[in-house]
């Protein structure tokens, strides 16, 4: 265990035993003192000491404050140590303190808040940063200052707002430093962002940081982020300088304590001899400019002229300053309300024996309500509203500036406050505003980096030549196509590789990679070990024809996928040009039936609309039974040798021969389909005749498709056969599962079209029932996805993707067999039902207007030639009767017409009137 943690741990212990009480003093004091705990020569330390010493002149002067009752200042030197600090804060508090002021590191306020809470004495802070000093271990330090975790919230804003996802924090492993990073480290990952840690011991020499950060240089990121105090954090920056890490490829962040070590409480100021700071970005806490403020920046300058203060002000001199009167109004508070200060002595403190005399520690009796006191305070200081929050911290608006160190000039670039993110706007203006949200409209002025550049650098480097991104591939047995190793000269060639190298081309740098084998070469890898591989760090990426899985998405990340697929069903097919009767299958056995039945029956219509005026369709019985059957049948090949001369016979050929037009158009593509795509020769066609079947099932060696069948499609694992490449999937497939086949593959598409295209007598079933696709693996968090997917995009759109598929799969044709089923591919009657209808009312409709006009014609003509008694007595029957006789009797006279009709130069149209 850590020895002041340990020492902490025993003054907690021993201070908080109070067995017996002891009572000095009666009536309002004439003085009360109070402690400051400090680093003489730390830059913080020398500001603060002055301030203190101002405020509590300031103090005892105001009449309005402490009634008489004087303010007495106990201070001790820390030197920057725990212990020392431990040490003076037992020689602040032997003389009877009410209040502490400081220490300014955490660390040191760590140990010594186990003593002022044994003592029950408010420990007050102007600088501990450190976030873990707000827990209800420590209920006697109250903070006058924002924790780190804001400050980080900031960085974290920063970070992600130029895009980095990655960064490395060099920091102090101490209470301040490492603590400080936790919280950095927890908003990134809030931006699924990573932080590598180089931790330095406290003093670290130059030679170890400069080991550090040489090594730091084979993480990648390049982006740096340096929270230490001021001593060690000049020492980083300037090892870096020599190790010419501050160039344009860094990008380099700082915390507050830089504004500290740039010396000015305004950081527009300028400092020639820090050279090795250009191009750093900062973050200072703000401070708005107010009345108060203004009068004790002026009043420092007088001294300073006068070389009565050392050091010029800066913000933490503004903090201790008003640290000092929130402690007095909390006394004044006090005595106002019991009137006198009590302090009680521990009789176990005063029976301990040695030269240590903790006899002359106290308990302060009321320090719980001195507490209570101070953290009600609500007044106005000079750095604005001094109220606490329920976590014994500075409640106030959380505002930093962001700094930007060009040339010999400090330069204001932003500012950054809770609540409202990053904004050029001056934050008291954006307060004004009311509550929004600027999140989406964040913004920085122009920062200048490293290297004089005014764009952000990248921030991160893929590899280095003195060390390559290591990029595994499967050492595969089948489909060599997709990707495998040329063992004459260990090179490596394949589809996916030449996608991986034209998308490294299209990436504004340079990614200097070697590719290294995975598998034995006698049999294909295993898929999820490649991707562990990436995810436990052994290889940089992955690439092949590796598929994108929900269970490999939650290890590694993967690029824009390269190849659309997802698993489909192979099984055996058989040839049906051999069959004799193929012809007949396009269409249904009804549509058959119902296509020659309307054959004789347009064959009868036209027969009755043209038998009366065109001699084509006359002669004897037989001749006339031969032209209709013939005249139908042959409009099919446009070849019939009868002319139709009725509008009504002309109408219905319009639509009989539109009909026909369709049924031969149709017949002709689904025969050509047929003779052409294959059919099956199992039951099986499709993925879930597959799960039903009980039939063993083969599948790629390495494949994710096993364990999906397993998982997802619950199919027992003793079905499953592992399958090296198409020459073992043929001959499982032709020998079948009763010989120790297999009734069908599952596979991913590609590779399935590949077999296809060089083995026959297979093909697809169904429509894949996965879709998913093929990327390159890499690490978590890694940055190169984002690039390599916009390569693989622009590889897609200007077509050098398709190319490369080309050259590898398609030098002998693309299309893949796909089985078909002839039942569902048939032509039904509910096809065309629509167009028999048409042409079934067509010809309905024109027999109906024939027959209505030849009674009509017959009805005239028997008027003229009988008398109305006569007609009168015939009735219907005997009417209809004697049309047909009249028919007959007239067909001479038709014949003798048509003679002369045919033999004008204008043949007349329509229904001779018979006279």
């Amino acid at each position: 265990m850590d020895p002041c943690k340990v020492s902490a741990t025993l003054f907690g212990l021993v201070l908080s035993l109070s067995l017996g009480r002891h009572v000095r003093g009666s009536g309002r004091p004439e003085a009360v003192n109070i402690g400051a705990v400090l680093s003489y020569g730390s830059p913080i330390g020398k500001v603060a000491r002055t301030a203190i010493e101002i405020a509590v002149g300031d103090v005892n002067a105001d009449p309005d404050i402490l009634a008489g009752t004087r303010l007495d200042l106990v201070m001790e030197d820390t030197n920057c140590s725990p212990f020392v600090g431990s040490i003076g804060v037992l020689k602040v508090l032997a003389k009877d303190t009410v209040a502490i002021i400081g220490p300014q590191s955490s660390t040191v306020a760590h140990i010594i808040s186990y003593i002022s809470s044994g003592l029950r004495v408010p420990l007050v802070s102007f600088a501990a940063t450190d976030p873990t000093l707000s827990s209800l271990q420590y209920p006697f330090f109250v903070r006058m200052q924002q924790t780190d975790a804001y400050q980080m919230t900031a960085m974290a804003d920063l970070i992600g707002y130029h895009g980095w996802r990655n960064v490395i924090a060099v920091y102090v492993d101490d209470d301040y430093g490492r603590n400080g990073i936790y919280a950095l480290d927890n908003e990134l990952a809030k931006k699924l962002s990573k932080v590598y840690r180089i931790a330095l011991p406290v003093g670290a020499s130059r030679a170890y940081i400069s080991d550090m950060l040489q090594g730091s240089k084979v993480f990648g990121p390049r982006v740096y982020v340096v929270h230490a105090n001021v001593d060690s954090g000049l020492k980083i920056f300037s090892i870096a300088q020599e190790l010419q890490m501050i160039t344009d490829e860094y990008a380099w962040l700082a915390t507050d304590w830089l504004c500290t070590a740039l010396g000015a409480s305004e950081p527009n100021g300028t400092n020639s001899s820090l050279h090795y700071l250009q191009g750093i970005v900062g973050l200072c806490q703000h401070i708005p400019q107010s009345r108060r403020r203004g009068a004790f920046q002026a009043r420092w300058s007088e001294l300073y002229g006068k070389e009565m203060v050392s050091s010029e002000l800066n913000v933490y001199g503004l903090y201790a300053y008003d640290t000092v009167w929130a402690v007095a109004r909390s006394i004044d508070d006090f005595l106002n309300e019991s009137g006198n200060i009590t302090f009680t002595s521990t009789d176990e403190l005063v029976n301990m024996k040695g030269k240590l005399q903790f006899d002359k520690l106290r308990t302060f009796a009321g320090g719980q309500l001195l507490l209570t006191k101070l953290l009600r305070q609500n007044f106005t200081g000079v750095i604005g509203q001094v109220q606490f929050d329920r976590d014994r911290n500075l409640k106030s608006g959380i505002i930093y500036e962001v700094i930007n160190i060009d040339g010999a000039l400090v330069r204001k670039v932003g500012y950054w406050a809770n609540l409202k993110g990053l904004s050029t706007t001056l934050p008291e203006i954006m307060y004004r505003s009311g509550p929004q949200n600027f999140s989406i409209s964040q913004t920085l002025g122009n920062i200048t980096w490293p290297g004089g550049k005014g764009k952000a650098p990248r921030g991160w480097v893929a590899a280095t030549n003195e060390r390559p991104l290591r990029i595994g591939f499967p050492f595969r047995v089948g489909y060599v196509e997709f990707v495998t190793k040329v063992n004459e000269n260990h090179t490596v060639e394949g589809f996916c590789i030449d996608v991986f190298e034209a998308a490294v081309k299209l990436i504004p740098y340079n990614i200097p990679h070697q590719f290294v084998s995975f598998g034995d070469g006698h049999s294909n890898p295993s898929y999820s070990d490649l991707v562990n591989m990436v995810s436990d760090k052994v290889i940089d990426a992955a690439v092949g024809d590796i598929a994108i899985t929900t269970v490999r998405t939650a290890i590694v990340d993967f690029t824009q996928p390269y190849v659309s697929t997802g698993l489909v069903v192979v099984v055996p097919i058989k040839d049906v040009k051999s069959n004799t009767w193929a012809f007949l299958r396009p269409f249904s056995v009804i549509m058959w039936c119902v296509t020659v039945a309307f054959f004789f029956l347009i064959g009868v219509v036209i027969w009755l609309l043209e038998h009366r005026v065109n001699s084509d369709f006359r002669g004897s019985p037989k001749r006339q039974c031969v032209t209709i059957f013939l005249f139908s049948f042959s409009t099919l090949f446009q070849s019939q040798q009868e002319d139709t001369l009725s509008t009504l016979g002309r109408f219905v050929m319009m639509v009989w021969l539109f009909l026909l037009m369709v049924i031969t158009s149709s017949y002709t593509a689904s025969l050509t389909s047929f003779l052409t795509v294959q059919q099956l020769s199992t039951s099986i066609n499709g993925i879930d005749c597959l799960i039903a079947s009980n039939e063993p099932i083969g599948y790629q060696e390495g494949s994710f498709a096993r364990d999906y069948m397993i998982n997802a499609l619950n199919i027992h694992r003793s079905r499953l056969v592992s399958l090296a490449g198409p020459e073992a999937y043929a001959t499982a497939l032709r020998v079948g599962p009763k010989d120790g086949g297999v009734a069908a593959i599952v596979d991913e598409l590609p590779y399935i079209e590949l077999f296809l295209q060089r083995t026959s007598g297979f093909g697809i079933v169904g429509q894949p029932f996965t879709r998913s696709g093929w990327g390159f693996a890499l690490p978590r968090g890694s940055p190169l996805p984002l690039d390599l997917s916009s390569a693989i995009m622009k590889l897609s759109e200007n077509g050098d993707l398709q190319r490369i598929h080309d050259k590898w799969f398609c030098k002998a044709g693309c299309t893949p067999q796909t089985a078909g089923s002839s039942d569902s591919d048939q032509l039904h009657l509910s096809n065309f039902w629509g167009l028999f209808l048409i042409c079934g009312i067509a010809a309905v409709v024109s027999l109906f207007i024939f027959l209505i006009r030849a009674i009509n014609q017959y009805i005239r003509l028997n008027k003229k030639h009988k008398g109305p008694a006569e007609q009168s007595r015939k009735g219907c029957c005997q009417a209809i009767y004697s049309f047909f006789d009249f028919i007959d009797e007239k067909e001479e006279a038709i014949k003798n017409i048509f003679k002369q009709r045919k033999s004008s130069s204008q043949p007349q149209v329509g229904i001779v009137e018979l006279t």
